[in-house]
């Protein structure tokens, strides 16, 4: 057999690879060649589409699960792409993430002796309907789960699994976000078809509905939600109406509902030319953590799962004091910081200085006012792309205690580590939703002559193959 980009192969799953690729072998006639296949895992017969060719192994993209794994067991929940993992027991889901953790931590950190310094496992205290934040697409282009074919017509729900531009309708609870409000989705659905606006075609680019983004408070069990759609048509839409149906659906659940317009043709649901309108509420939700209040908006970063991150919060608070000397009255830095949590919960057990710095500008508002909210006096945030901070404000350098670095799932710019190291923090504590990139960045904290101490996995994501990390790094003064 030789294996061609754009093809489309039949493999049974043997391995998982970290990130959730699972490992499959085909015969060719130079002999056995690996395929990776995103979200599959061991045990599974899958359809998958070679994307990338390479010398030694080829990559793909999932296109059907054929066979189910042995491993799997029957769950009642719709199935959807971003929950491949929740039809497996929540130890085997462990067993996948510890191994492929430790294993990149070695080939790619360099890390030999990381099962010593290894410190735990966080399992996430709510397995299913933890996440606080939900992104449902509209499409003109369905797929039906039953018939396994596309259909046109108008679609509300999440993307096929591989596709870009097919919407799967959401018809009862995922088991990830609030099962009361994805039960009732398909009422939304019904509204909005009703309504003879065409749902976002997103090969032609054109049409009307785009996304509803919702995110629920835990504090107050409220929901805040967006409707995105573009402005084609948009004084046939009766806004009125749309706000009864939501009340009627949810009633005091309702904390907010807002109106985005976005006219981009790239496929995302924060616009970055049209305007927001709140047509009921309020524009933010309230959540709490550790003790302290935020308030935040729909386009500001919060924790995904908040019961687990009050766990994530406290192991990086942990480390950050583990050295108490190093904190207490220093300077702190909380890059990539969002709304400003973990600084906030540092500032208030500390008589430290804590400075805030993240590149969205509504974040920085929100941490602002929560700052005040929680009167914290002795932290600063501000609204500045990390590196261009670090570039600014030279007069940091060698005043710093701690680090606290939590970038983006793409990790930190190596200008912008670099940059980071130069500060020469005592200590830099790196949580990471990425622990590859986490991994990659080893080899220049190793070099700038940091070690590392401790090193903690926390399970934010239950069923997907994400899982977040939590590393203490000390600065050998020898």
């Amino acid at each position: 057999m030789s294996l061609k980009r754009g093809e489309i192969i039949e493999v049974g799953i043997i391995d998982v690879a970290f990130g959730g690729n699972g490992i499959a072998k085909v015969a060719t006639e130079q002999g056995d060649f690996v395929v990776f296949v995103p979200n599959t895992f061991t045990g599974q017969r899958v359809k998958a589409r070679i994307t990338n060719k390479r010398k030694k192994h080829a990559e793909c993209k999932l296109v059907e699960v054929i066979d189910k794994s042995a491993l799997e067991h029957d769950v009642p929940y719709q199935p959807i792409s971003g929950a491949p993992y929740i039809t497996l027991p929540l130890d085997v889901q462990k067993s996948f993430k510890y191994d492929s953790c430790i294993n990149i931590y070695k080939r790619i950190g360099k890390v030999e002796n990381v099962e010593q310094i290894f410190d735990e496992y966080i399992e996430s205290p709510e397995f299913y309907h933890y996440r606080n934040k939900m992104e449902y697409s509209f499409s003109a282009i369905g797929y039906n789960l039953e018939t396994k074919e596309e259909f046109d017509g108008f679609a509300l729900g999440f993307k096929k699994r591989g596709t870009w531009w097919i919407v799967e309708n959401l018809e009862k609870d995922s088991g990830m976000f609030d099962a009361e409000f994805e039960n009732k989705l398909k009422e939304i659905r019904a509204f909005c078809q009703n309504s003879g606006l065409p749902a976002w075609h997103p090969p032609k680019k054109e049409g009307f509905f785009r996304y509803l983004v919702v995110r629920k408070s835990y504090k107050t069990n409220q929901f805040l939600i967006k409707l995105v759609t573009s402005d084609t048509g948009i004084g046939n839409f009766n806004f009125k109406a749309f706000t009864d149906l939501i009340i009627d659906l949810f009633g005091d659940r309702v904390a907010g509902i807002l109106h985005t317009i976005n006219n981009d043709i790239g496929d995302n649901a924060q616009s970055r030319i049209g305007d927001e309108t709140t047509l009921y509420g309020s524009p933010v939700i309230s959540e709490n953590l550790l003790g302290l209040s935020f308030d935040i908006s729909m386009q500001s970063f919060f924790q995904t799962n908040p019961k687990c991150a009050e766990l994530l919060y406290s192991k990086t608070i942990a480390y950050a004091m583990e050295n108490n000397e190093s904190i207490s009255n220093g300077l702190v830095m909380d890059l990539f910081c969002g709304t400003g949590t973990i600084g906030q919960i540092i500032a208030s057990k500390t008589n430290a200085k804590v400075i805030g710095v993240d590149i969205v500008e509504d974040a920085i508002e929100n941490a602002k006012e929560n700052a005040i909210k929680n009167n914290i006096k002795n932290v600063e945030f501000f609204a500045a792309d990390v590196n261009k901070f670090l570039f600014e404000y030279p007069q940091y350098k060698n005043q710093i205690s701690t680090i606290i670095l939590d970038p983006p799932r793409a990790g930190i710019a190596r200008k912008a580590l670099l940059k980071v190291i130069e500060l020469n923090a005592n200590q830099i504590v790196y949580v990471s939703c990425n622990p590859s990139t986490q991994a990659r960045d080893m080899e220049d904290l190793f070099a700038a002559g940091y070690e590392l101490k401790k090193i903690s996995l926390v399970d934010q994501f239950p069923h997907t193959a994400h899982v977040e990390a939590v590393a203490l790094f000390i600065k050998n003064l020898d």
